[in-house]
């Protein structure tokens, strides 16, 4: 690898996203971390830099085209170029029925999963010209295909729609050689379930049920699969989505 390649991760101040970050940074990258949380930013910084690892962190909400753009613009001059956008922010936003559903609601969680992946990607894609074997990851769901449990159906239309342009990203942008894939990470034991692992034991111990290999995965196990499609090893793999969940969308 060339010194100096570039890699951005939003949402990346806890649970996978900094795994993802730390991990791109030991492979060598300066890593750009992306939230809204700044106090713990700027100290998810200080944790890489002490492992020697070159960070920097930017605050701003993937949801905002105007964040996003003047953002993603800032780290591109400033570097001159962007390798690898790790399009890692993103959430359930919470649970609605569609009959209950408020117009906001679904506007939210829309652009939280899809909007921002158009955003930070329509943004970066000048400088990924730029870049070394530059990539593009994003991440789908399981939910992409099922359509989401209860209350989770505008998560799967919005997941389903990740994968729509990860795919259309990959058309578009294969004759400048930048390479676009997806990571569909299954249940992660990050402080995501934190709440129902408290709450509802039995419901977290139930999820292992689902899963073939028995059970939850961790964040570093999906750092390692973005590892993958960033290097050169993942050369010739483009327009892809790659399941991390033990079996899980086998549905067992």
């Amino acid at each position: 690898m060339s010194e100096n390649k570039i890699a951005i991760v939003t949402g990346a101040t806890g649970g996978i996203g900094f795994a993802v970050a730390k991990r791109l940074g030991k492979d060598g990258y300066t890593v750009i971390l992306n939230g809204i949380e700044d106090e713990v930013g700027k100290q998810r910084v200080k944790e890489l830099t002490k492992d020697g690892i070159k960070a920097e962190y930017y605050g701003f909400d993937v949801t905002k085209e105007d964040e996003v753009t003047a953002n993603i613009k800032a780290i591109g001059e400033k570097y001159g170029r962007i390798d690898v956008l790790v399009n890692n922010a993103g959430g359930l936003g919470g649970r609605s029925r569609f009959e209950e559903m408020t117009t906001e609601f679904y506007r939210f969680v829309m652009a939280l999963n899809l909007d921002s992946v158009f955003f930070t990607s329509r943004a970066a894609i000048p400088y990924l010209k730029k870049g070394e074997d530059a990539t593009i990851i994003n991440y789908t769901s399981n939910a992409g295909w099922n359509a989401g449990g209860p209350g989770a159906g505008i998560y799967g239309t919005s997941k389903a729609g990740v994968h729509a342009i990860t795919r259309a990203l990959a058309k578009d942008l294969a004759e400048y050689g930048i390479r676009v894939n997806a990571v569909s990470p299954g249940t992660i034991d990050t402080p995501f379930h934190a709440q129902i692992k408290e709450t509802k034991p039995e419901v977290f111990a139930s999820w292992k049920n689902s899963i073939l290999l028995g059970r939850l995965g961790e964040p570093e196990e999906v750092a390692s699969v973005v590892s993958f499609l960033a290097s050169k090893d993942a050369s010739f793999i483009t327009a892809e989505t790659i399941q991390i969940g033990g079996g899980q969308a086998l549905g067992i």
